[in-house]
């Protein structure tokens, strides 16, 4: 039987991440070119980490996060805001046939990463994982 390329349930298809990682990149020199006339953005520095890309590939999902963390949602909301520039500059050499609608999100993974590790590091858990380590010995 030949193997298939469709991709696992909740798991991205290659053309989403191919696409994702386009507009991720025009999307982070758009950013960096400083043209966003919006005040909560003045002299902010935006990374974009990851862009996910919706199945139909119409709606970009940016991750962002602005350097240090600062006023954090005032970026995002300001970005959304601009998200109809964004999306004209994305235009510009786009060979697509449908132009993805372009969202912000604020990147908390790093963040999610710190309170896993923290309530892993608890006593009462510890404790449990040594129990359930000292079971499979057995």
């Amino acid at each position: 039987m030949a193997p298939t390329n469709r991709p696992q349930a909740g798991m991205p298809s290659q053309r989403q991440l191919r696409v994702g990682e386009l507009v991720r990149k025009e999307v982070s020199d758009i950013l960096s070119r400083g043209h966003l006339a919006d005040p909560a953005l003045e002299g902010v520095i935006v990374s974009v980490p990851e862009v996910r890309m919706t199945p139909d590939l119409r709606l970009a999902s940016c991750l962002v996060m602005p350097l240090g963390g600062q006023n954090a949602d005032k970026v995002v909301d300001a970005l959304n805001r601009s998200s109809r520039f964004i999306r004209r500059e994305l235009s510009r050499g786009w060979t697509m046939k449908y132009l993805p609608d372009v969202r912000f999100v604020l990147d908390t993974r790093f963040d999610d990463d710190d309170r896993i590790t923290q309530l892993l590091n608890r006593d009462d858990v510890r404790r449990d994982t040594a129990h359930t380590d000292s079971d499979d010995d057995e």
